[in-house]
């Protein structure tokens, strides 16, 4: 498991355009983590798709740990 801080690799579980939130799932087979639309780093609008490839940071949130910093593969 990657340490808090580190840049990881997920795939996007699910993801609510309408609520602006949703989850990845870690390739390194942790616990999926919480993904608010704040933190994607897209031009636009930004959103995510099931089964996308992410890069992210994990960080803790006030309900736990959460994704930060979200790419989507390739950007």
């Amino acid at each position: 498991m990657a340490e808090q801080g580190d840049r990881q690799n997920g795939v996007v579980k699910w993801f609510n355009d309408e609520k602006g939130y949703g989850f990845i799932t870690p390739a390194d087979g942790g616990a999926d983590l919480f993904v608010h639309f704040r933190a994607i780093e897209v031009q636009g609008f930004k959103a995510l798709k099931e089964g996308q490839a992410v890069t992210f940071v994990a960080e803790q949130g006030q309900k736990g740990m959460q994704a930060a910093q979200v790419r989507p593969e390739g950007q």
